[in-house]
């Protein structure tokens, strides 16, 4: 049986031929079976090229109309999509290269720039340019030279995607996600996010974007740059839910709230039917906004990783005044209960690798209800390892019996009688002091509820506990006796907390203690 990804696009082609599949920011429409065809024309060009079976290939294309027929002509002929993120920095592009060790390199002429700066970009062999003109890369726009390329017969466990995540310690983990992984993602997703066919879906994710197309539906790509979420173009998004209306998006908290707040200003109701927001934590505030621009939307927070999507799932609607009062009360964010597809246990919180014997021993530290533990997972759609088992032990414990394997997510909750998950932000940015111990979202999450908090971080120093306040118009001087619970030793205003490039939505624990201590 083949289980290439890409067989699954030459279905939809055959199943959905004219249906639009994606459509771009001018307004330009590429059915499925155009995407076929394109996918096989560029699976050719890349083919005559030298690109082969089991080469990774650093895709340096934005989210685009480009970008999908890429991934689909490289599925097509086996190849691995090795997706880094530029706006990381140079030193984390670096260390993410010298683990992948790209083949073949496919982007833009800007991204070809990179050929000029990073040693590892310039050291890949096979190089190939989506439009313009780039001197020493293929044109991927060029006609095949001969017959076009059948798609590969590939077996479940062969390489699909490769992507990099941080984690807690800011080195750079290889996620490799298989095709029987990304397929059982998409199951698992189709499932709770109602992804289905026929239906126009903005995207701004994209593994949601492959997830939607897989489902049969149409993408809507934002007509705006995505590099950072909150510098979204919401008047240009704006125009283009006007001309074509989507009835779902996914995306992150603060791209989402851009758009909600600018929809607001302008007194023109969203027209989703379903929101998803995920990729960082999402507070009350941006649902109460979302729900006000688009009245007539399910919105529903997501919570997940690189290395499991999703983990858990929270219907704004079935939010109460009794949660809201939790979390102003230091409960932290309501994440809601864990998807069926998935084991999910709470354990004791530790800074070092896992030592439980057995599997039998990890359930019996199963922390009780209420009590805070690291929120750890087992499942189908849950990665087993990272490239070279690189930061394995840190993040993976295995059953001796049976090889299953547990994925530390580094997060901190507890379950509630209802059995919902409650987050408490990074266990290993939890405040330890003769007082007890302090979760940083437990007061973030609180402060978040003051109107005038634009965004908040609690950190430890020398035995203190602080609180960095971005606020959004003057301090508010009540702000440390609401938090009276917390024991704070200041709140501190900042000009910025600083927060992760791809989501504009995660703290960077590191970077604010050295901004904040200036």
């Amino acid at each position: 049986m083949n289980e290439n990804l890409a067989a699954l696009l030459y279905a939809l082609a055959d199943e959905r031929g004219p249906a639009p599949a994606i459509m771009d920011r001018r307004g330009r429409t590429l059915s499925f079976a155009g995407l076929a065809r394109e996918a096989r024309r560029v699976a050719t060009v890349l083919a005559e090229g030298g690109v082969r079976a089991g080469d990774r290939a650093l895709v340096l294309v934005p989210m685009s109309t480009d970008l999908y027929v890429t991934l689909a002509a490289l599925w097509t002929i086996g190849a691995v999509p090795t997706v880094v993120d530029p706006s990381a920095g140079r030193a984390y592009v670096r260390r993410c290269l010298q683990r992948a060790a790209p083949r073949a390199l496919i982007g833009i002429p800007k991204a070809h720039l990179l050929r000029l700066l990073v040693p590892e970009v310039r050291a890949v062999p096979l190089r190939f340019r989506v439009g313009g003109v780039v001197p020493g890369a293929a044109d991927l726009r060029a006609r095949p030279r001969g017959p076009l390329v059948t798609p590969a017969v590939l077996p479940g466990e062969h390489p699909a995607l490769v992507t990099f995540t941080s984690g807690s310690t800011g080195q750079p983990k290889v996620a490799v996600r298989t095709h029987t992984f990304l397929r059982e993602q998409h199951r698992v997703l189709a499932r709770h996010l109602d992804l289905r066919a026929g239906r126009t879906d903005l995207v701004t994710l994209q593994v949601v974007a492959l997830m939607s197309l897989a489902s049969g539906a149409a993408i809507l790509l934002p007509d705006s740059a995505l590099g950072r979420p909150a510098r979204l173009d919401a008047r240009a998004v704006l125009r283009q839910l006007a001309r074509t209306p989507a009835r779902m998006v996914a995306g992150s908290p603060a791209l989402l709230d851009t758009l909600a707040r600018a929809a607001l200003a302008r007194a023109a109701p969203l027209p989703f039917e379903r929101v998803y927001v995920g990729g960082g934590p999402v507070f009350p505030r941006t649902l109460e906004a979302l729900q006000r621009a688009a009245p007539l939307a399910q919105l529903v927070s997501v919570y997940g990783s690189t290395e499991v999507e999703p983990i858990a799932h929270q219907a704004w609607a079935d939010v109460t005044a009794e949660d809201l009062a939790r979390t102003q009360a230091g409960g932290g964010l309501l994440a809601g209960r864990p998807v069926p597809e998935l084991r999910v246990a709470l354990l004791p919180p530790q800074d070092g690798p896992f030592g439980y014997a057995s599997e039998a021993a990890l359930l019996a530290a199963t922390c009780a209800p209420g009590e805070v533990g690291e929120i750890v997972v087992s499942g189908a759609h849950v990665l087993p390892g990272y490239l070279y088992g690189e930061g394995d032990a840190d993040t993976k414990w295995r059953d001796p019996a049976t090889g299953r394997v547990w994925h530390r997510t580094g997060d901190a909750g507890t379950l509630d009688g209802a059995d919902r998950l409650w987050l408490l932000g990074r266990v290993g940015a939890r405040v330890t002091d003769a007082r007890g111990t302090l979760y940083p979202f437990a007061v973030e999450a609180a402060a978040m509820t003051h109107p005038r908090v634009r965004r908040a971080a609690l950190l430890g120093a020398e035995g203190r506990r602080v609180l960095c306040v971005e606020w959004d118009g003057a301090p508010d001087a009540h702000l440390p006796s609401a938090l009276a619970w917390a024991q704070l030793d200041e709140v501190r205003a900042v000009a910025q907390i600083p927060v992760d490039a791809r989501h504009n939505a995660k703290v960077d624990y590191a970077q604010l203690r050295v901004t904040a201590t200036r």
